[in-house]
């Protein structure tokens, strides 16, 4: 393999799982276009939508497992929340996963545009504030309250279509945890870690099961992976939730503009 795509790919493992780990998402509403255009830029390798999703996926599994690593002792990731919005997750990522294989690339980067654009709008919604205080009180294990029906709802669905472009699905997730479900930011973004490792264990499966995983490419993914996740979650401790939230929003808000406008140009 030449060295400079080696290279290439460490970095956006590294950088994606960065902001995985600080963010509480996946990794890959950055780096489906990462690993879509930077390549083919300097020459290195030429990607398609299936093949990108599968490595995408590949890089989820690997970078939130090392985001919940580095949360567990934390004692923000919600038990119940992350199985019942995992378990629903799962199944849909794993049936997206296996069914965009009968999809066409076109069709994969415009279901990748729609739900960056839902999210990035989802994430400049105004939020309500719980009673009783804000966003900095530890509203966790037993005093923590959601709607549990819209919580799987909305988990099955989220699994479906980013299962279908190789996402863990947490740029989308995280707005509707905050936004519909009022999860305070710091659990939402332990939980959604949580929460989308196992909704990768089912798009993977999927993607392996469609034979688009590039194995190699794969591995150097996971290695950067590895090393940002971790790194991403001490700045994510240790930060401001309201710069958090704006983080991301704008990173959302970015790759929603930056996705439509390829699709349209």
């Amino acid at each position: 393999m030449d060295p400079a795509l080696i290279m290439i790919l460490l970095a956006i493992g590294f950088v994606g799982s960065f902001f995985s780990g600080m963010l509480g998402i996946g990794g890959s509403i950055i780096k489906y276009p990462m690993l879509l255009y930077i390549p083919a830029f300097f020459g290195a390798a030429h990607y398609t939508a299936q093949e990108v999703s599968a490595l995408a996926m590949v890089q989820v599994l690997f970078a939130t497992l090392g985001g919940v690593i580095s949360y567990k002792k934390s004692k923000l990731i919600h038990g119940r929340l992350v199985l019942d919005m995992g378990i629903s997750i799962v199944l849909g990522s794993l049936l997206g996963g296996y069914g965009s294989k009968f999809l066409p690339d076109d069709i994969i980067h415009v279901i990748y545009g729609l739900l960056a654009a839902v999210a990035a709008v989802m994430m400049f919604l105004p939020k309500r504030k719980r009673e009783g205080g804000g966003e900095e009180k530890n509203v966790q294990t037993a005093n923590l309250r959601y709607h549990r029906p819209a919580a799987i709802l909305s988990a099955f669905l989220v699994g479906i279509l980013s299962g279908i472009v190789g996402a863990g699905g947490a740029f989308i997730l995280i707005p509707i945890m905050i936004s519909v479900l009022q999860i305070p930011m710091r659990t939402t973004i332990a939980s959604s870690l949580a929460i989308v490792f196992l909704s990768s264990i089912g798009g993977t499966i999927g993607k392996v099961m469609t034979g688009h995983v590039l194995w190699i490419p794969a591995l150097l993914l996971v290695i950067g992976s590895l090393l940002g996740a971790p790194a991403g979650a001490a700045v994510g401790k240790k930060a401001n939730v309201h710069y958090l939230q704006y983080a991301l929003a704008i990173l959302i808000l970015a790759t929603s503009i930056q996705v439509w406008w390829k699709i349209l140009i």
